[in-house]
């Protein structure tokens, strides 16, 4: 037995010089495995204990070849590491080397970068040809000798000149800059001068009012109205010229004029302005209020403003009814009287209802009923109690706005004198193909079709007038 047990371990130690240190663990690992299976059978198989000595001794066998593969490992271990850190040594001087070469030869690289790039002290110099530089260049220029090389004498002499040329040019700037200095002075003191001027003309135009108005000199108004009429919506504004326009055009017997304050009415253009775009036009505001003439506030201060009848004007608080601050007032004269200054028939009142998009007109300082109005029917079948456009109708809805107790109404004559064209409620080929059913209606659209023609025709302000003269002087003879 102790025979055998030699022979087997002489043989295993054979097998683990044959075999390396891992090969010899996964043997050992896998008889050691085998060794305890058989054990654990042995055991419950109830076999002899001597079987059982045999499989400890080959059991403790294997735990010695372990170690031996374990102390093999570690002299392997022990033996790479002392070549590791002999190999070291000359590895890092290797590295260190090509990092030096790396380092010099990206110092080389920059300065061959350099050099490539360099650029001489006249590259970015525009010169100029040297036709010029012979024609134009002075002659201590051209006759200096500064190299040998001709070529290079000659770029030299070119710089030279160039250096003379700029010379010349600042001595040229400064010049100028003062002569710059002594005009922005010059332009300073005017300024300054003007600037005190608006303060003159203001004193000036305030002492020349008393002069005007005993010469009939009214340029002060003119100027007024000007400046409002910039202000004024665009339907009174199309009213306002079209009557200016027929005064100044034909000696019209008429005189316009526009009532309101100017602060008021800026104060609305500016509030509609940001309501409409959402842009602050404070800058647009102020222009027109410096461009204004300066007695506006005055001349209106002076004006009383109408006293607002409570009861009468109340519907002005209604938003659908908002009114623009400005109104035109038309004087309409007698243009049969030689001085019709003196024969004044009526006085008209157009103002503008901005939500609604209507102008309306009424009577001023004016105590008749609604039956003695002359400017109820002034044409046919307007009678001003009616919306003159449906877009008017579905704001309000069935509120009755114009009634008897409002002396300005939306007639429909100064709707088109406005410029504001809207569509009849009912075509008039409709009541054309049903005479014969309803003559009432059909009388009523010919009525509607007469007071349109006589709206659009091409004098339809000379023909506006001639109504109110003629209404107004038929009132009065029935009086």
């Amino acid at each position: 037995m102790e025979d055998e047990d030699r022979q087997g371990a002489h043989s295993a130690e054979q097998r683990s010089l044959e075999e390396s240190p891992f090969e010899v663990l996964q043997n050992c690992k896998t008889s050691a495995e085998n060794i305890v299976a058989e054990m654990l059978s042995v055991k419950k198989d109830g076999a002899p204990k001597s079987q059982l000595r045999e499989l400890v001794t080959q059991m403790f066998l294997n735990l010695i070849t372990l170690r031996q593969a374990n102390r093999t490992i570690l002299l392997e271990e022990d033996r790479v590491r002392m070549e590791t850190e002999h190999a070291k040594p000359p590895i890092d001087f290797s590295s260190l080397q090509l990092q030096n070469l790396m380092y010099e030869k990206s110092h080389y690289v920059k300065a061959i970068k350099t050099c490539k790039d360099f650029k001489s002290k006249y590259s970015d110099i525009e010169l100029v040809t040297e036709e010029e530089f012979f024609r134009d260049a002075p002659e201590n220029i051209k006759q200096s000798v500064l190299s040998n090389d001709s070529a290079h004498d000659l770029m030299l002499k070119r710089l030279n000149f160039e250096l003379f040329q700029r010379k010349e040019l600042c001595k040229l700037h400064n010049n100028i800059e003062q002569e710059k200095k002594i005009l922005l002075d010059a332009i300073a003191n005017r300024k300054k001068s003007l600037s005190s001027l608006p303060s003159q003309f203001k004193s000036l135009k305030k002492a020349s009012l008393p002069i005007q108005s005993q010469l009939g000199v009214q340029q002060a108004r003119k100027l007024k109205h000007q400046s409002l009429a910039e202000l004024l919506p665009p339907p009174l504004f199309v009213i306002y010229s079209e009557l200016l326009a027929q005064k100044e055009a034909f000696g019209e017997s008429i005189d316009l004029e526009i009532t309101g304050t100017l602060k008021d009415a800026q104060t609305f253009a500016r509030h509609q302005a940001y309501k409409d775009t959402g842009i602050s036009t404070s800058l647009g505001v102020s222009k027109l209020r410096d461009e204004a003439p300066d007695d506006i506030e005055d001349m209106q201060g002076q004006r009383k403003r109408p006293r607002m009848v409570q009861g009468k004007e109340s519907l002005y608080h209604s938003a659908a009814l908002q009114v623009h601050p400005l109104k035109i007032n038309l004087h309409v004269y007698d243009d049969e009287v030689p001085d019709f200054k003196s024969a004044k028939l009526i006085i008209l009142t157009f103002e503008y209802l901005v939500k609604l998009n209507i102008v309306c007109v009424g009577i001023e300082a004016s105590d008749d009923g609604p039956n003695n109005d002359i400017l109820c029917n002034l044409f046919p079948d307007d009678t001003g109690l009616e919306f003159p456009h449906q877009s008017a109708k579905l704001i309000v809805g069935d509120a009755i706005m114009f009634n008897d107790n409002r002396t300005s109404r939306p007639y429909k004559w100064a709707q088109h004198l406005a410029g504001i064209d809207f569509l009849p409620e009912v075509s008039p080929l409709f009541f054309a193909g049903h005479e014969t059913s309803d003559n009432r209606e059909a009388a009523k659209s010919e009525g509607v079709r007469y007071s349109h023609s006589l709206c659009y025709q091409p004098n339809q302000v000379q023909t506006v007038l001639r109504r109110i003269r003629s209404h107004r002087k038929a009132q009065l003879a029935h009086l």
